[in-house]
C-alpha cells in the first residue's frame, strides 16, 4: 500500500515551516523541527530568516514514507467525527478502531507493512483525535451506537471486516456479538476482557465517578513534542525514537499557548462507574457467528492479566466459537508499535478479499 512521496524538499520545508504553531513566535535561527505532512515524517534542519521567519536553505533532512491517508467528517449521532481513510475507495474496505486514550493514527506502521491494496477506514471515536469532544463524562454504550451507524454509512449493505484494539477490539467484540450478520471477520489486538478488583462493588465506582466529576479531570501537558515523545519512549521501552517522533505530533496537538497535550478529551479518563461483570461480555462472545483472530502480545495487558491463570484463559477464549490466536513476540499492549510487520502480516494471512 506503499505511495512515495513527491514533494520537493525545499516545497516541503515552506509548507511544514507555516503550519508549525511556534511560526513568527519561537523559530531559531537553526533548528531541527520533525513534522509530519501527510504521508512524510520529516526531520528539517534549517537557517530560518530571522526577520521575514521564513526558511532557508536546508541544512539536514531525513524523511520516513508512510502511506498517505485522507481523514473526511461525518456527523454521527449529533457528534462531528474525523474519519482517516488509507488506500484506494475500490480496495476491499476493513475498519481499524483504536483503544482508550489513543486516536486513528495509531495504526500508520500497521497501514505501512500492508502488502496488499485495503481501503482502510479508522474512525477517531467520540472525544479523540480530531473528533468533537463532549467535555463532560462519556458512556461507553455509545461507542457501540457510533460504530453502527458509522458501518450503516460505509457498508449497508454487506458484512464488515473489523479490526480492534483494546478498547476497540472491546467494541468490535461486544458489537459483533450483538448485530452477529454485520460481521464478517473480526481481529482483537491483545484484548481479551477487562479484570477489575475483586471487591469493586455499585456504591464504592459510583462515589468515586462523582468525586471525579467534582475534581475535574485535566489533561497531560507537555512543553514540546520532544517531550511527549520522551515520555512515550519511558512508557513503551519498545518504541524507537522515529515512531515516538512521528506518533508525537500525530497523537498530540498544540494549545494555543503553545505546550502539546494528548489529542484526548480529559474527561476519558474518569472511570464508569458500573461495575464490570465479564459474564456479560461472555454472553455477546459467544453469539459471534464471524471467525475471529487474537493477537497476544508477548508482554501485554492479556499475558499480563491472565499469564499465570490459565483457567481464566481458557473459559474466555472458549466464549468464541471459531477462534484462531496469533502470539507477537517482543511486543507490549501496543503491539501495532512494537511489531507492526508482524501484526500486518498475521491480519492479512487472516482477512478474506472476497
Amino acid at each position: 500500500m506503499r505511495e512515495a512521496a513527491q514533494t520537493p524538499l525545499d516545497d516541503l520545508a515552506s509548507s511544514l515551516f507555516r503550519r508549525h504553531p511556534l511560526y513568527d513566535k519561537d523559530i531559531q535561527a537553526l533548528d531541527v523541527i520533525p513534522c509530519v505532512d501527510g504521508y512524510v515524517h520529516a526531520q528539517l534542519a534549517c537557517i530560518v530568516n530571522e526577520d521575514s521567519g521564513q526558511p532557508g536553505r536546508i541544512l539536514h533532512s531525513t524523511i520516513m514514507e508512510h502511506v498517505k491517508s485522507r481523514t473526511e467528517k461525518l456527523d454521527i449521532r449529533g457528534l462531528r467525527y474525523n474519519i482517516r481513510h488509507w488506500g484506494p475507495e475500490s480496495a476491499p474496505a476493513v475498519f481499524f478502531l483504536h483503544g482508550w486514550m489513543d486516536c486513528s493514527p495509531t495504526f500508520q506502521f500497521v497501514v505501512d507493512a500492508l502488502k496488499e491494496s485495503w481501503h482502510v477506514i479508522a474512525p477517531d471515536w467520540r472525544g479523540y483525535g480530531e473528533s468533537e469532544c463532549l467535555r463532560r463524562p462519556y458512556w461507553h454504550p455509545d461507542y457501540y451506537a457510533d460504530l453502527h451507524h458509522l458501518l450503516a454509512h460505509y457498508s449497508p449493505g454487506k458484512p464488515v471486516r473489523l479490526v480492534g484494539h483494546s478498547m476497540g477490539g472491546n467494541v468490535a467484540g461486544i458489537y459483533a456479538g450483538v448485530r452477529p450478520q454485520r460481521v464478517s471477520q473480526l481481529v482483537m489486538l491483545d484484548f481479551l476482557g477487562l479484570k477489575p478488583a475483586i471487591d469493586d462493588d455499585s456504591p464504592t465506582l459510583i462515589g468515586s465517578w462523582l468525586k471525579n466529576i467534582d475534581d475535574k479531570p485535566s489533561p497531560s501537558v507537555f512543553p514540546n513534542c520532544e517531550a511527549l515523545a520522551n515520555r512515550l519512549m519511558e512508557e513503551n521501552p519498545r518504541l524507537s525514537e522515529a515512531r515516538a517522533e512521528f506518533l508525537s505530533w500525530n497523537v498530540g496537538r498544540f494549545r494555543d499557548d503553545g505546550l502539546v497535550e494528548l489529542a484526548c478529551d480529559p474527561w476519558h479518563k474518569i472511570p464508569a462507574p458500573a461495575v464490570y461483570r465479564i459474564e456479560d461480555t461472555l454472553a455477546c462472545w459467544k453469539r459471534i457467528t464471524a471467525p475471529v483472530l487474537l493477537l497476544i502480545a508477548e508482554h501485554g495487558l492479556i499475558s499480563r492479566r491472565f499469564g499465570n491463570d490459565a483457567p481464566e484463559f481458557k473459559r474466555r477464549i472458549s466464549g468464541f466459537r471459531h477462534l484462531q490466536t496469533v502470539h507477537i513476540p517482543d511486543s507490549g499492549h501496543n503491539l501495532q508499535h512494537d511489531q507492526p510487520e508482524l501484526a500486518a502480516a498475521a491480519i492479512e494471512s487472516f482477512l478474506s478479499r472476497d
